[in-house]
């Protein structure tokens, strides 16, 4: 009989080089499970917009992964890169993106086992340089990039402003919400063909929200 993986508790903070440390630590867990192929991190305040036969093939038959990572001239981006990184990291590589990102095995086992420019960002990636969006996005344009899709498969609401996004309560649970999120307009590249199907995740919601969420599951998610 085999034993439930755990993983060992240790303290996270907020912004700093302890919430990718906990990053690695979820991903090595799952991947003592091989028949896990794809690996999604997400939080408490993130929802599916689609059901999970969907989402499942939606993964597993894409031939990239999934990582927002982007170089834009602007203090959020190259403005918190370190010179002190150079020249194993240098400006032109560095990246920044969401930390919501998608994974397939192979990848993953590449995050979990890096060890080389991890230090780089333990010790010169600190507030206002946050690791978890630039660690995972600079290493896959330095050495990935072909396997990338270069986006996120989470859906945020960003059009309020500020540092957080917009966070959606009990009140705002519609079925016309939930097919706004997934018909928002966008377009996106899919196995080299595009498609308006390039969120399955959404957040974020709080806990109010669930109950609706979970009454208009049957008509949304088919389930």
């Amino acid at each position: 009989m085999s034993l439930p993986f755990v993983i060992c508790l240790q303290e996270v903070s907020w912004g700093s080089i302890t919430l990718l440390d906990a990053e690695k630590r979820l991903l090595a867990n799952a991947l003592l499970d091989f028949s896990n192929e794809r690996f999604v991190l997400l939080s408490e305040s993130c929802i599916p917009v689609y059901s999970f036969p969907t989402v499942y093939e939606y993964l597993v038959n894409s031939a990239h992964s999934f990582v927002d990572s982007y170089d834009k001239d602007t203090p959020q981006a190259r403005g918190r890169y370190n010179w002190r990184m150079s020249p194993k990291i240098m400006l032109y590589q560095w990246r920044k993106g969401s930390e919501w990102f998608e994974l397939n095995r192979g990848l993953a086992i590449d995050i979990v086992a890096e060890h080389k420019y991890y230090p780089l960002f333990s010790k010169y990636c600190k507030p206002s340089c946050y690791p978890d969006e630039h660690y995972i996005p600079t290493y896959l344009n330095m050495f990935r990039g072909s396997l990338n899709a270069n986006r996120s498969v989470t859906w945020v609401d960003w059009s309020r402003g500020g540092p957080h996004p917009a966070r959606y309560g009990a009140s705002s649970i519609t079925v016309e919400f939930i097919q706004s999120i997934r018909n928002n307009g966008t377009s996106c590249m899919y196995n080299s063909r595009p498609t308006s199907v390039c969120f399955l995740f959404a957040r974020k919601f709080a806990p109010s929200a669930l109950a609706p969420l979970l009454n208009i599951s049957s008509t949304v998610m088919g389930f």
